[in-house]
């Protein structure tokens, strides 16, 4: 999973009635989980029980989970996948096709060398390194893995990062847990990963991404997902982030800031990172959201479907 700090917080309002919550830190962030009475203990151990599992599976940032297996077999092999897999690596097929592959789960190796590593080492290798291990070989999520079910099959070392899109989908499981368990009114907050399921509005601020004292508008969410990113969450050196073109290994450079509104928080999720390499009105060929984006310059822009204002 990603780090910590890869999402532009935002500043929460009233919680209308959520008094209770369920604070704790998982796959490297800050969990929250709001609701208007005590979670259960069976309830908790589930939710905390699960996010390990999910965390096992894809967290590119421990030596035990099966993407550091994937990582680490010389010539490949075949590796089987949780059935959550299923759709989250269809997600990834619709992301990689719509921005033309600057979105790519196999964007790992780029972003190790660049010194996003799992010891956090934030140095990257010399260019000419770079250049010899990635170079025109750079994989690819269309021609480098074959899916069967939920299956992975490779032929050589890959390291998968499913930061575009994983915390959000992660959120979606988390809630799915809390209705079945009969809660019809919460919010789930991973650091900054939003989903809220109640009756009552849920008012929230989109942090300023250079000035965290301060919101260029807010948004009104009601049974739907809400997520942000934002390259100065992540920055170990001089133009060095965490959003990276996945057909270049180069940190993106015209885009600061995101923040999405979709029915589920993995379609939030991924849309929020898809906006940083492409045109709005291309992903709306495929993902139903609506959106605020901020560029490098401090021009912001808002869609029309947006529930909410932007003050600047």
């Amino acid at each position: 999973m990603a780090a910590a700090g890869e999402t532009a917080p935002m500043d929460r309002g009233s919680l209308g009635g959520l008094a209770v919550t369920f604070a704790f830190d998982a796959i490297g962030t800050r969990w929250r989980i709001d609701t208007g009475e005590p979670l259960s203990v069976a309830v908790r151990d589930r939710v905390l029980a699960r996010i390990e599992r999910f965390d096992r599976t894809y967290s590119r940032f421990r030596p035990d989970s099966l993407v550091s297996t994937i990582a680490a077999a010389p010539e490949g092999g075949r590796f089987e996948f949780p059935e959550d897999s299923l759709a989250l690596f269809e997600l990834y097929d619709l992301l990689f096709a719509v921005t033309s592959g600057a979105v790519d789960p196999l964007v790992g190796r780029d972003l190790e060398l660049l010194g996003y590593d799992a010891a956090y080492s934030l140095t990257p290798a010399p260019e000419a390194v770079r250049e010899r291990e990635i170079g025109p070989s750079r994989p690819s999520w269309a021609t480098d893995v074959v899916r069967e079910g939920s299956e992975l099959v490779t032929r050589r070392p890959l390291v998968i990062d499913i930061g575009a899109a994983g915390k959000g989908y992660l959120v979606d499981i988390v809630s799915g847990i809390l209705r079945e368990a009969g809660l019809t009114q919460f919010v789930v907050d991973a650091g900054g990963d939003l989903r809220h399921t109640g009756e009552h509005d849920f008012r929230v601020g989109l942090e300023h991404p250079w000035d965290p004292q301060r919101v260029i508008g807010v948004a009104e969410l009601r049974n739907g997902s809400l997520c942000a990113s934002a390259v100065n969450r992540r920055v170990w050196g001089d133009g060095l982030h965490h959003v990276l073109d996945a057909r270049t290994g180069v940190p993106t450079r015209e885009v600061i800031a995101t923040w999405v509104a979709a029915d589920d928080t993995a379609t939030a999720d991924a849309v929020a990172t898809a906006l940083f390499f492409t045109d709005s009105r291309r992903l709306e060929q495929t993902f139903r959201f609506a959106y605020v984006s901020m560029r490098v310059d401090g021009r912001a822009e808002i869609s029309r479907n947006f529930d909410g204002e932007l003050f600047t």
